[in-house]
Parts: structure tokens; C-alpha cells; sequence
């Protein structure tokens, strides 16, 4: 299991009302939702993606996610990223939630990205900047 030291970039997503299920825990949906906000926060903030006008789009080919310990309203999820390949026109990103001011893995998951061209849907090079940011995300893979 991946530790904090294990991801190079962190965001902090405070939980709400509605992410709770009826069994007063995060319910498991929500927690793709975390990973879609850590990573397009990071990829517009950082890396400059116009999700509006951009010529290239990320489109999510695969995701999973692992649930290793309750998350619950109130609070907050620190949300880890990295990068753990980084193509041509794809990157896979690790994702790890831990519970604001915790060590532990609440979950851990990765999420690949495929560019493509917003008009013709088809794979295009991930674009110049947002490969930048990216770069110092990437992590070496595990023996």
C-alpha cells in the first residue's frame, strides 16, 4: 500500500451532506468524484486544460479504486496524485485518499486518461503544457 510519500501532489475536498449513504459513510460513487477533482483541478489549475475550448480533451478509458477504510461528512479527504505512465497520448494516475491529518489509505485507485481531439474524438498527443505539468508527477513504477 502506498503511503502519503508515495504522491506528489496533494489537494484537500471537504466532504458534504449528500456524499453520505445511509449507512452514515461516503458513499462508494463519491469517491470517483474525489478522483475527477484531484486530477481536472490539477490538469486546469497547473497544466492550463481549457475544458471549454481546448483543442484536446482527457477522456477516462479505465478507472478502479480500492476501499480500505470508511470516509464520512463531516470532514475533509487529502487527495494524493501522481503519475504513474505518462505516454504518447495517455497517462495513468495513482490516486490515494487519505482522511484529513491521517496516514492510513482510506482508498487507493488510478485512472487512465486518453486525449483526444475535441471535434473528431480521435487520439492526439497530450498537449505541450499540460505534459509539463504532468512531468513532475511521474513516479517510478513499483519492482
Amino acid at each position: 500500500m502506498s503511503t502519503r510519500a508515495g504522491y506528489r501532489h496533494f489537494l484537500s475536498i471537504p466532504t458534504r451532506w449528500k456524499d453520505n449513504d445511509v449507512y452514515g459513510h461516503v458513499n462508494n460513487v463519491e469517491y470517483y468524484s474525489y478522483f475527477d477533482t484531484v486530477i481536472n483541478t490539477y490538469l486546469i489549475t497547473v497544466g492550463g486544460l481549457d475544458i471549454h475550448r481546448g483543442a484536446a480533451i482527457g477522456l477516462c478509458a479505465e478507472s478502479h479504486c480500492r476501499f480500505l477504510r470508511e470516509i464520512a461528512f463531516p470532514g475533509s479527504v487529502d487527495a494524493g496524485l501522481r503519475v504513474e505512465k505518462l505516454g504518447n497520448s495517455s497517462v495513468r494516475y495513482g490516486i490515494g485518499l487519505f482522511r484529513a491529518g491521517e496516514d492510513a489509505l482510506a482508498a487507493e485507485g488510478w485512472f487512465v486518461h486518453v486525449f483526444v481531439d475535441r471535434e473528431t474524438r480521435r487520439s492526439t498527443p497530450i498537449p505541450d503544457r499540460i505534459r509539463a505539468a504532468l512531468a513532475p508527477l511521474v513516479v517510478e513504477a513499483a519492482p
